[in-house]
C-alpha cells in the first residue's frame, strides 16, 4: 500500500472516530453474532419501529436512548421479516420503513477521494461505498424519493430530510443524461434524473 492511500484510510479513520465520539461512542462497539444465533422463536411482545426510527411497545414510546442503542444491537433481518434475538429468544419487531434513520451525512475529501459517512439514530457510522451502498426508492404514488443506506446484515437506515438535502447538494449532473449521482469512497451512486 503506498504512503498516500496508507494516509488517506488513515484520515478516513480518524474521520469516523470523531463522528462516532460525537454520537455518544466513545469506542466502536462490537456487535453480538446473532447472525449466529438460532434459537426458537418466542412469539410477538408489540415491539415495533415507525418511520421516524422511534421504538415502541404496545403502543409505548421507549423513552431511554441507551436501551434502544442496546435493542439495536441485536436487531437482525430474516427472510421472513425483522426479529430480536439473543441466545435464548427471538422476538418479532415490526418495522414501519428501515430500522434506522440517517440523521446526518458528512463529507471528506481525502487525496482528491470523496467519502461520505452516514451516521443514525442509534450512534452507528458508516462509510458509504461498495460494504455501505446508498439506494434510492421511489413511491410509485407520490413520486417522492426516499434514499436508504446499508448499515449492517440487510439492516439499512433511511436518510432523514437534511441530511438528504446535503446529499443532493453534493451531487453532480451528467449532462447527456441528465442522472444525478454522488461519488463516495470510490463508488457512484445514481440518485435519479432531473426533470
Amino acid at each position: 500500500m503506498s504512503n498516500s492511500r496508507a494516509g488517506n484510510a488513515d484520515a478516513l479513520m480518524a474521520f469516523v472516530s470523531t463522528l462516532q465520539a460525537e454520537a455518544g461512542l466513545e469506542k466502536p462497539r462490537s456487535l453480538p453474532p446473532v447472525h449466529l444465533w438460532n434459537p426458537e422463536h418466542c412469539g410477538d411482545i408489540g415491539l415495533e419501529i415507525r418511520k421516524d426510527g422511534s421504538w415502541w411497545q404496545d403502543g409505548v414510546r421507549f423513552s431511554r436512548q441507551k436501551l434502544v442503542r442496546l435493542f439495536s444491537t441485536i436487531l437482525r433481518r430474516d427472510p421472513d421479516g425483522y426479529y430480536l434475538v439473543t441466545p435464548h429468544e427471538k422476538v418479532v419487531i415490526r418495522v414501519e420503513d428501515a430500522p434506522f434513520v440517517a440523521t446526518r451525512l458528512d463529507r471528506t475529501e481525502e487525496g482528491g477521494e470523496v467519502a461520505l459517512a452516514a451516521t443514525t439514530n442509534v450512534g452507528d457510522v458508516v462509510l458509504v461505498g461498495k460494504e455501505h451502498p446508498l439506494r434510492v426508492e421511489t413511491d410509485d404514488e407520490t413520486g417522492e424519493p426516499s434514499t436508504y443506506v446499508m448499515i449492517r446484515n440487510g439492516l439499512e437506515a433511511r436518510l432523514a430530510r437534511p441530511p438528504y438535502y446535503e446529499l443532493v447538494g453534493w451531487a453532480n449532473e451528467d449532462p447527456e443524461t441528465r442522472m444525478m449521482s454522488v461519488d463516495s469512497c470510490g463508488t457512484r451512486f445514481e440518485l435519479g434524473r432531473t426533470v
